[in-house]
């Protein structure tokens, strides 16, 4: 599908709003090949005066366009004008494509999975360069690139040979205006408000923000040089009601016996968040002649993110506390008894506050230059720099009712109410934990506590990548081969990744404290849960004045740094195939990877703490053919094949050289037979990553059909078999722990005349057996107005795709049983009016049950299991025409997640599946304008 509600528009198109003469929508961007066939451009309306297509429509002609001409399969989002943004963000408008989900991060989509594969099976480009992630891993966040300063968003589902760096599932390449190609001087200026309906539940953030860019472009007289530079700045806001059940048991041996099953641990959180981003990008382009041309782009962007957290969470566990039940409605699910409703006693909620602050860096920049050497011969030079850098600092602390010493603890009762699809009610308290004269800092935490009354987290990342591409182009336009390319390119990645980890302790032996006035806020209502009101505590204020801090030295601690440097070298060959209506190309890389990754043994079995460093690396080598083709029946139907093989390296925390060992002195203890002298046994054991992995690998077929009606109206279906050769899941592995000493309390149960082997098992990830993913994907795009006059200006665009897979029964235990980033269903519907300068749209997303990614508790990866996720945005705007006081004058509404969609996770429960997270972002209004000139 092409996306009409792009936030990306398509590179170069003039923002025209003339309506007295004829304009067809150009799409230079997408940089046709010699020998290549140029789409025909779409059909121009017309009726007295010609008219400029401009909107949704311009935006559906463009996206079709390039679509059409790539002999790869693609998917293409193009923009309205210069800086429009009708979706909030770049990943918003990808997610509209076929095949092509979002992930939803704090109510915003942030990254994106390709034919149901993760994010690590997908790569992102800008310009055709690989992009540096400040992630844990590789995959981009997209939210990193205001789309008010793109040009054009094309998603390869099969590979480029002349690209480097294209992943397994798919590649997205974000592209940027060519002011010389774009062709004539435009400024574009962009301003909304926002506001986050529902938000400002913590007092010390705002529900309002905004958001606006301008754009420059232009060139000289001649037209052989051209500037474009843009500057977009985004102030949003952002809330979310949260709700988590924890878990649940029937205390077998506790409660009598038959008990239902109750919800034992529970929590009601209220966030806050604020977004700054700020980014420029500015290109150069150069043209003297026809053998000459440059090509220089200039990206940077700063984006803070500040979010809160406060609300109460609490055990009620049987175990602890002498915890009483009384259910009042007990409902069986799968055979299974659940105390849905009823009134629990001796619960001592432990109130939290949270707050974290998360910086990051983004530079690109990029040299391309393009040399005819000869009549028919291109030598072809670029350059490219990107870095990421990431700086975050995650509090928690804790508080309750009361105050006393370390430990002193108050309890409450309450009532319950548990939905199967929304928030819980946990009502009836009798307590007021917004009492700033009762509630206090400190650890109320059941079983002697958390250890600590507050930690401090602080992941920083930074990952450089630099990459160096040769080529020499033959242009032959003759004969079945129209042309040849071969290259070779060069790229170095080094991603470093450490974190500093405190332990907070209240002052005087964690004396439980109350807060000084000038560290609170105003209470923070919990009502969608029924809790009530919790005190606002400024907490990262109130850090120094109330804690001691502790260096956390622990062996997760140390396991979370790493340093991990590569080397690419890529041969790869293209030729250009244009015979009648066969086009399309055939080519191979040859890709070398030497990897090294540095980082440490850690032993905290013993005193002092042993670290070892190490460094460990693996060199290998992959042969990646690919063919793209595409035949023409007519004007307008077409069949295309794609066939390749492709890869995508490993996640970057497989690859850490951390090692984690354990000694088990016990091994003899119960053994057949006995451990008599001179019996070997292996009582090392560990977990950590492996240096060594090599990539993901598959062989991949694309089939499709494709339809092209003309103006904004086309239908694809596509099917697709992926057979994958290999896949990354924790195996046991052997290894040596000889640099290692045995723990004396371990080793000293082991009876005398024993032989201790220094050779153990290390569980980590390794390539084993992989499987095969397969799918159909159908997708399209229509005007009414081809049926009938009086529809004219109506369309709708609209995609749905299936996929399913199959791994070999171990990789998929080892995985949790489910594929990370699968959704069986993704569909997405969008219908649209655009007429005389009005334009309404409404669409809508959907994809079902999935298992994501998120930094979750203590800046840790989770992967939670998610409920079907659904989004209905929509918008209504006006531009005046030509004539008016106001031409080129446009107004928006837009509303973001007008459903107020819940994002839920769920957990199995002895084989019956139950809700766990449930999350409301509430609805985004922008209100706003744009003038172009």
């Amino acid at each position: 599908m092409i996306s009409a509600p792009s936030a990306a528009y398509a590179q170069n198109v003039p923002a025209q709003q003339d309506t007295t003469t004829q304009t067809q929508p150009v799409d230079p961007a997408a940089q046709t090949g010699p020998g290549q066939p140029k789409a025909p451009q779409p059909e121009a309306a017309s009726s007295g005066d010609s008219i400029v297509i401009t909107g949704i429509r311009r935006s559906l002609q463009n996206s079709i366009a390039i679509k059409r001409r790539e002999a790869s399969v693609v998917e293409a989002v193009s923009a309205e004008e210069i800086g429009k943004l009708p979706d909030v963000s770049i990943a918003e408008s990808i997610a509209r494509l076929p095949g092509i989900a979002a992930q939803r991060v704090a109510g915003r989509a942030e990254i994106v999975s390709i034919r149901g594969f993760s994010p690590d099976f997908s790569t992102v480009l800008l310009n055709g360069r690989q992009q540096a992630s400040s992630g844990y891993n590789r995959a981009v966040e997209f939210d990193q690139y205001p789309s008010e300063l793109l040009g054009s968003v094309v998603v390869y589902k099969t590979p480029d040979a002349s690209i480097v760096g294209m992943g397994l599932a798919g590649t997205v390449d974000l592209r940027t205006i060519r002011p010389l190609e774009y062709g004539k001087r435009a400024i574009a200026l962009n301003i909304r408000g926002q506001l986050d309906q529902g938000g400002g539940r913590n007092s010390d953030f705002s529900k309002y923000g905004w958001r606006g860019s301008a754009s420059y472009i232009d060139q000289n007289a001649s037209g052989t040089l051209g500037w474009m530079i843009g500057y977009a700045h985004l102030d949003a806001p952002g809330h979310t009601d949260h709700t988590k059940n924890w878990f649940y048991d029937n205390y077998a041996g506790l409660l009598p016996e038959g008990s239902p099953y109750f919800l034992s641990g529970q929590e009601a959180i209220a966030t806050n968040s604020r977004d700054l981003r700020d980014g420029v990008t500015g290109t150069v382009e150069w043209k003297p002649s026809d053998a000459v041309h440059s090509v220089l782009d200039l990206y940077y962007s700063r984006f803070k993110q500040h979010t809160v957290n406060r609300g109460a969470e609490w055990f009620s566990d049987a175990w602890a506390d002498g915890v009483t039940y009384d259910p009042t409605t007990v409902v069986n699910k799968n055979g299974n008894d659940f105390a849905v409703a009823g009134h629990v006693t001796n619960v001592a909620p432990i109130l939290m506050y949270q707050d974290n602050k998360r910086t990051d860096h983004l530079f690109a920049a990029g040299l391309n230059n393009d040399f005819k050497v000869a009549e028919h011969t291109h030598i072809l030079a670029d350059l490219s720099y990107s870095s990421n850098k990431r700086d975050e600092t995650y509090i928690e602390a804790y508080g309750g009712y009361g105050a006393g010493p370390f430990q002193t603890r108050t309890f409450d009762d309450y009532d319950f109410k548990i939905s199967d699809d929304g928030f819980p009610s946990f009502s009836g308290f009798g307590l007021n934990y917004a009492d700033a004269n009762q509630v206090s800092l400190g650890d109320r935490a059941p079983w002697g506590g958390w250890g600590h009354d507050g930690l401090k987290k602080s992941p920083h990342i930074k990952e450089t990548l630099a990459s160096a591409d040769l080529s020499a182009r033959q242009e032959l336009n003759t004969g079945f081969i129209s042309s040849l390319e071969a290259g070779v390119d060069f790229t170095h990645r080094h991603k470093d990744k450490t974190v500093d980890e405190l332990d907070l302790f209240l002052k005087n032996d964690r004396q439980q404290i109350l807060v000084d006035p000038r560290y609170l806020e105003d209470p923070v209502s919990l009502g969608f849960a029924g809790f009530g009101s919790v005190l606002g505590v400024d907490i990262a204020k109130a850090l120094d004045n109330y804690y001691d801090v502790v260096q956390l030295q622990d062996a997760n601690h140390f396991d979370k740094s790493w340093d991990i440097k590569e080397d690419i070298l890529t041969l790869k060959a293209k030729a250009v195939i244009d015979s009648g209506d066969l086009h399309g190309n055939v080519g191979v890389q040859i890709v070398r990877q030497k990897q090294s990754s540095s980082g440490l043994r850690i032993n905290t079995a013993v005193t002092p703490i042993q670290l070892i460093n190490t460094d460990e690396g693996a060199t290998y080598t992959d042969v990646l053919p690919s063919l793209n083709l595409f035949y023409d029946l007519d004007q307008h139907n077409r069949i295309r094949f794609a066939a390749a093989k492709v890869m995508a390296r490993p996640r970057m925390d497989d690859l850490r050289a951390n090692l984690v060992p354990g000694f088990n002195g016990s091994v003899c203890v119960g053994a057949i037979p006995a451990c008599a002298p001179g019996t070997v046994v292996h009582p090392w054991s560990a977990s950590g990553g492996n240096p060594k992995l090599e990539p993901w690998r598959a062989k991949e077929v694309d089939i499709g059909y494709e339809w092209y009606g003309g103006n904004a109206s086309y239908f694809a279906l596509h099917g697709f078999y992926m057979w994958l050769d290999n896949y990354i899941y924790n195996q046991a592995l052997v290894a040596d722990f000889s640099d290692f000493t045995p723990p004396p309390d371990q080793i000293s149960q082991i009876p005398p005349g024993v032989i201790v082997s220094p050779i153990g098992q290390l569980t980590a990830p390794a390539n084993g057996k992989g499987g095969w993913v397969r799918g159909i994907e159908a997708s399209g795009s229509f005007e009414f107005g081809r049926l009938a006059s009086f529809l004219d200006g109506f369309g709708a665009t609209a995609s749905l795709s299936y996929t399913d897979y199959k791994l070999k029964p171990v990789a998929l235990n080892e995985i949790g049983g489910v594929l990370p980033g699968f959704s069986k269903w993704v569909y997405d519907v969008t219908g649209y009016y655009e007429k005389n300068g009005i334009q309404v749209r409404a669409a809508y997303r959907h994809r079902s049950a999935f298992k994501g990614e998120v930094v979750s508790l203590f800046t840790n990866l989770g992967f939670p299991l998610i409920q079907p996720d659904s989004q209905l945005d929509a918008q209504v705007g006006y531009t005046f025409q030509k004539g008016s006081r106001f031409e080129n004058l446009g107004i928006l509404l837009q509303v973001s997640n007008v459903l107020n969609s819940p994002y839920r996770t769920y957990y199995d429960v002895n084989g019956t599946q139950t809700l766990e997270e449930v999350n409301k972002y509430g609805r985004s209004w922008l209100l706003g304008a744009s003038y172009h000139f």
